[in-house]
């Protein structure tokens, strides 16, 4: 093996990324993009990272298509994705995998857990949650959530209503083993650790619009689809432990992981979808060429 060292610029600090070359590896990475926004600088970012891990491994990559929030979800968004992605020179293995194509796996995962009795219906609105929870909200991932308040959550032993149609109609909400502690060896950060029930709570897995949360969507693809290392920003970390949990449940073998640092913009923001500024069709409407976006982090 032999170690491909690569410059990062992430203003303002400039990082060394040390990459082990293994040719014979069976490593499978993914990109994994959500229709619900145009793609922004940080994406770019964190994709190029998960290209460059998957190059120097001689391994593989699957693009995913994570267009499963109907609410935000636009055709225009999936058409931008692609010429963005192809205009930053990404490459995938085909075909491209759509998880609105996937839900009779998502609910077959769905019905695991719930035989296993490690689900339990959640009939509380946002707003009741939000009040009553035990935890602030703070600067997470837009998939965090405060930590669920224990007096929501039903005994042990209650029984379960079946997954029938109105089951599926209904929020579910995976039980954490309190007071465990889950640790992993992120590929950038090193290594990292969290407790159930202190630094997360009970989360949604299956949305009463009956689609799977991001929480149970992910863990269920990169399990079953055999990613090797998932690569993705550090706004995921606390959403990394959620799916340890769901993983090991379903008795799937865990990937790697890889978080990034977030691109921020001049006033320490991190970007969102919002950033119109950064998206990369804005740059590339100003002007700009691959050349000099991917200047913006890579030297």
């Amino acid at each position: 093996m032999t170690c491909r060292r690569i410059l990062l610029h992430f203003p303002p600090f400039v990082y060394f990324v040390c990459f082990v070359v293994n040719p014979s590896s069976r490593y499978l990475g993914r990109l994994a993009p959500s229709p619900t926004g145009f793609l922004h600088l940080g994406h770019a970012r964190t994709f190029w990272v998960a290209q460059q891990r998957a190059l120097a491994a001689g391994g593989r990559l699957l693009l995913r298509n994570d267009d499963l929030d109907a609410t935000r979800f636009r055709l225009d968004f999936v058409d931008a994705m692609f010429e963005d992605l192809r205009w930053l020179g990404f490459t995938w293995e085909e075909p491209v995998i759509a998880q609105s194509q996937r839900l009779p796996v998502y609910r077959a995962a769905l019905a695991r857990l719930h035989a296993g009795g490690l689900i339990f219906p959640c009939h509380h609105s946002r707003r009741e949650l939000a009040e009553a929870s035990v935890s602030a909200p703070h600067e997470g991932g837009e998939h965090d959530e405060p930590i669920y308040p224990p007096a929501f959550r039903p005994t042990i032993d209650s029984p379960l209503p079946p997954l029938d149609a109105a089951g599926l109609a209904t929020n579910w909400r995976f039980r954490v083993p309190d007071g465990e502690t889950l640790t992993f060896d992120d590929g950038h950060f090193g290594p990292q650790s969290a407790t159930a029930g202190r630094d997360f709570g009970d989360f949604l897995v299956w949305r009463k619009d009956g689609v799977p949360s991001y929480q149970l969507s992910c863990a269920v693809d990169d399990a079953e689809l055999g990613i090797t290392e998932v690569v993705r920003g550090e706004d995921l970390i606390k959403s990394t432990f959620r799916q340890l949990l769901l993983i090991r449940a379903l008795g799937h073998a865990e990937p790697a992981y890889c978080h990034c640092a977030l691109v921020r913009d001049d006033r320490g923001e991190r970007l969102a979808k919002r950033h119109d500024a950064l998206a990369l069709r804005t740059l590339r409407a100003q002007g700009l060429s691959l050349a000099e976006v991917l200047g913006k982090f890579v030297t």
